[in-house]
């Protein structure tokens, strides 16, 4: 009872346009509203609350309140859910690829004067942010930079893009091996994403992706079950 309920409220929520810090209702009214006891209302309250979509505030002009989900939250569980299902290192380059390809074509075609001058910029200084204050004992994501793929995702202008690369690349990081050299690796990683971006500006569509799946390719091999 308790999930139905709180899939009813999110539904609810989600009809309405997500109108966040609206109040729906104290714990009386919509308890009177739904029709269900107490104990019920309270177990969906703690369904939609752990979703990040409503939660129970005290006091005076106080209820249930919609709320911003959490976007971090959400990607952290569904990486983790990818992490149960045991992909294999193809399987997640597959995944990969389906994304980030048609990431690339879709910032192409939605790239104006302030994203053309995101990217210039971050190529420019990306070398010097993977090294910066970067040592041997670091995790081994420090290979596998996600920082250029989530550009290119926010250069999309889809949210969604941002989403679904934000997870993949956690769950790359997860399954990456340390670099035999940081530096040299580092400079691989610029190369290659240097040689992305100069296609994108010049709006190769072709070059562009055949770039990228070579990058993604290459990381394949720094990547264990």
């Amino acid at each position: 009872m308790g999930e139905q309920l709180a899939e009813r409220i999110e539904e609810e929520i989600i009809g309405r346009g997500w109108p966040v810090g609206e109040v729906l209702g104290s714990e009386a009214e919509l308890i009177e509203r739904y029709g269900v006891s107490r104990a019920v209302f309270r177990e969906a309250i703690r369904i939609v609350d752990h979703h990040g979509v409503a939660e129970m505030r005290r006091g005076p002009g106080g209820g249930l309140v919609v709320v911003a989900p959490k976007a971090d939250a959400a990607v952290r569980t569904l990486s983790l859910n990818l992490e149960y299902l045991d992909l294999t290192p193809e399987q997640i380059n597959e995944a990969r690829l389906a994304i980030e390809l048609s990431c690339v074509r879709a910032t192409i075609e939605n790239l104006d004067d302030d994203g053309r001058r995101r990217l210039e910029e971050f190529v420019a200084s990306e070398l010097d942010e993977i090294m910066a204050g970067r040592n041997a004992d670091r995790a081994s994501d420090e290979f596998v930079t996600n920082d250029f793929h989530l550009l290119l995702a926010d250069l999309t202008a889809n949210p969604a893009m941002r989403l679904f690369v934000d997870i993949l690349s956690r769950v790359t990081s997860r399954h990456s091996e340390r670099a035999p050299s940081l530096e040299a690796a580092a400079r691989d990683v610029h190369r290659a994403h240097s040689r992305i971006a100069e296609a994108i500006l010049a709006g190769d569509v072709e070059s562009a992706e055949r770039r990228m799946k070579r990058h993604l390719d290459s990381v394949v091999g720094f990547l264990h079950p």
